[in-house]
């Protein structure tokens, strides 16, 4: 006898689809107004909030698959959106930033971004938002750190 299993009902599915309902619209925007990917997006973000990163550091802090944060580096690079500096401390290490180009799409992001959080918590209220908050702390608790992201997330 085979086994009935409904995808719709599978916690992890329902999540991601969640999650791709409540950022529809900003990677539209982003990718509307400067064709960029989700990757390229995490990876701005994260430049834009710590200023200099390693790539290494971007795939342990966003779970991001290091195939991903390379291409999405690269692509950055060749917008001229970011640039790459030897570490001085240690030549091996490469330290990844912003150019002004890339901080301007960043900051102009960074404001719909803003405005999606503020749709969703108030279409969440506080007790709902509370309430996600702490489930998603547990689901996220439950994988170590650095695992990588699906290809769909």
């Amino acid at each position: 006898m085979e086994a009935v299993f409904d995808l719709e009902e599978f916690l992890p599915y329902r999540l991601n689809r969640a999650g791709d309902a409540a950022s529809a619209g900003f990677v539209e925007l982003a990718r509307a107004r400067h064709h960029m990917t989700r990757p390229e997006w995490r990876v701005i973000a994260m430049l834009g909030r710590s200023g200099r990163l390693t790539a290494g550091q971007i795939v342990r802090r966003s779970g991001m698959h290091k195939t991903k944060v390379s291409r999405a580096v690269a692509a950055l690079e060749r917008r001229v959106w970011l640039r790459r500096s030897t570490d001085e401390a240690d030549r091996r290490i490469e330290n990844l930033e912003l150019t002004e180009a890339g901080r301007s799409a960043f900051g102009e992001l960074v404001e719909f971004a803003r405005e999606q959080q503020a749709m969703l918590v108030a279409r969440l209220g506080p007790e709902r938002l509370a309430a996600l908050d702490s489930a998603l702390a547990v689901i996220m608790d439950g994988f170590g750190p650095g695992e990588p992201a699906s290809d769909d997330s």
